[in-house]
């Protein structure tokens, strides 16, 4: 079988660094479009419909954040970001707008491709129609032939990161995950133990089906250790 060749839209204002990402991503043989402001990075992802996008947040019009959202508002694709903005509450807030994963400049072009590679195996996992299941637990449901969530009946809009971890959840329901565990599964062996990113990624998700997020219904954290879909 033909593997799928993905095409990545690099959104980066600075001359140097937006070479420096496409020289990588050129030795790796992947194809490439860029944009240089977050206007010209929302048009081309209506019209040249990427695969995957790398944000740098800070752009001369329209702040990376925004371009996270309006992204969101009409597209799953995966969104890794590359910003010098270091702070805890920075990277927290993108993901929480729906992005994928989060690199601080400076950074290698081993790190960025390895990020690129978990973004690809997210894309990769699409099941064929005839996998179709429909996995439910007390009105939540997880279509994975057509990868949508349901809550009593009404489509949740989810990011791909939001699925992934919900996906994982339900195919061990009942069971105790580690953080680590949880890491592994939806950023790669690689990502070392960035449990803001998960918190951040499950708060979000627990917004969307919990009917109180401060005391959920679905997903319990064990306190020290990791996180539990209830089967109950």
């Amino acid at each position: 079988m033909t593997q799928r060749v993905e095409k990545i839209l690099v959104v980066e204002d600075d001359e140097q660094i937006r070479g420096f990402i496409c020289y990588a991503l050129s030795n790796e043989q992947l194809t490439y479009l860029t944009a240089e402001t977050g206007h010209q990075a929302l048009e081309k992802q209506r019209t040249e419909s990427p695969d995957i996008m790398i944000l740098d947040l800070g752009l001369p019009d329209l702040d990376g954040m925004e371009v996270i959202r309006q992204v969101r508002e009409r597209s799953q694709l995966p969104i890794i970001v590359v910003s010098a903005r270091d702070r805890e509450a920075d990277k927290v807030a993108a993901l929480d707008l729906g992005a994928d994963d989060y690199l601080t400049k400076p950074f290698s072009a081993s790190e960025l491709m390895a990020r690129i590679r978990v973004a690809r195996r997210h894309l990769n996992l699409q099941p064929a129609a005839e996998e179709s299941s429909l996995l439910t637990v007390r009105g939540l449901s997880l279509d994975t032939a057509k990868r949508l969530v349901y809550l009593n009946g009404e489509e949740l809009h989810m990011t791909p990161m939001e699925y992934q971890l919900l996906s994982y959840l339900f195919h061990n329901i009942g069971k105790v995950l580690t953080t680590g565990a949880i890491i592994e599964e939806l950023w790669g062996a690689g990502y070392g133990r960035d449990t803001q990113a998960l918190r951040a990624l499950m708060a979000g998700l627990r917004r969307k089906i919990e009917k109180n997020p401060g005391k959920p219904e679905y997903i319990v954290t064990e306190i020290g250790v990791g996180y539990r879909l209830k089967d109950e």
